[in-house]
């Protein structure tokens, strides 16, 4: 049995919001950070990695 990877999203802003797709398959809504040392953030409940594109402008 393979588990399939989490999915990645590249994002424009720092500050996002995840609710895991929807109402069948999805979870509370919660908003995330993307530190700036990292330029990645995963959801605690979906694991789905937001990665900030290279050069966006950032909100903060």
């Amino acid at each position: 049995m393979t588990i399939e990877a989490p999915e990645t999203q590249e994002v424009t802003k720092s500050r996002i919001a995840c609710d895991g797709g929807g109402p069948a398959t999805g979870h509370p809504r919660v908003w995330l950070t993307i530190p700036p040392e990292t330029g990645f953030v995963e959801c605690p409940y979906c694991d789905k990695k937001f990665v900030l594109r290279p050069g966006s402008v950032d909100e903060h």
